[in-house]
């Protein structure tokens, strides 16, 4: 297992093992977790220059060319043309659509992470696999989510920030990020333990049945996901892959 993990690693992604999670929704009476497998997500978010590569051979998923259908009008609007930025190449690339961000993991042989596997790994500290009963924890990553977005004024290369108990970056503190589930915050099922079954919804009042009513960040969370749709593209909004398998690098063409 040891050698599995480091070469995960070293190909930019790190390995997560499987293990019991409550989220903040979708238990049903008397249940305490759900199931979640092991599997593989990106250490850092898609930085620019990785999506610039993405771009260059899926010519669709250009600035100049994607599908009005697939992104809204501020798809890649942080980018000089189809190319990003002088100096913000390893940002995090923004203005993504889900349909782009789902392109972009497919090419690259991966997902995006439902929601139960991102909440999953963001609730590890740097010393705890599940720190979200940590009230210093909470309080710490709250004071982000709570400030206004600043678009491209408040981010910075990724990286900046140390990983956590699992070996994962960047998590809280510079981009909200896709899941794969984004508008289905109640959680019924692991869609890879219970055949591709999650069923979910969420209403404005949901946090009086939040199992956990302190974690006001992970509410915002929720709520934030709710309010997208597939085709936005926000400042504020990137994404990470996540995989089944170990993951390889390259993007393959015809996906």
């Amino acid at each position: 297992m040891i050698a599995v993990v480091l070469l995960a690693v070293t190909l930019g992604a790190a390995h997560v093992p499987p293990g019991d999670f409550a989220p903040l929704f979708g238990l049903d009476k008397g249940q305490n977790a759900f199931r979640v497998g092991e599997f593989w997500i990106d250490r850092r978010p898609v930085t620019r220059t990785r999506y610039a590569d993405f771009v260059a051979v899926r010519p669709e998923w250009r600035h100049s060319g994607v599908s009005e259908l697939y992104a809204d009008a501020q798809y890649l609007q942080n980018w000089d043309g189809d190319r990003p930025r002088d100096g913000q190449e390893e940002y995090p690339v923004t203005h993504v659509s889900w349909f782009a961000a789902t392109a972009y993991c497919r090419a690259h042989d991966g997902r995006l992470p439902s929601t139960l596997e991102w909440e999953y790994v963001a609730a590890a500290s740097q010393t705890e696999p599940n720190a979200a009963k940590n009230r210093a924890f909470v309080e710490s990553i709250l004071g982000w989510y709570a400030q206004p977005s600043r678009g491209d004024l408040g981010l910075g290369p990724v990286g900046a920030s140390a990983p956590n108990y699992f070996g994962i970056e960047n998590l809280h503190g510079l981009v909200w990020e896709w899941t794969s589930d984004f508008n289905a915050s109640f959680i019924t099922a692991d869609n890879r333990a219970d055949g591709d079954r999650s069923k979910s919804f969420f209403c404005g009042s949901g946090v009086t049945g939040a199992s956990r009513r302190e974690d006001y960040a992970a509410f915002m969370r929720y709520a934030m996901r709710s309010s997208l749709g597939a085709e936005f593209a926000l400042g504020n909004l990137g994404f990470r892959c996540a995989y089944d398998r170990e993951p390889a690098n390259a993007p393959r063409r015809d996906s």
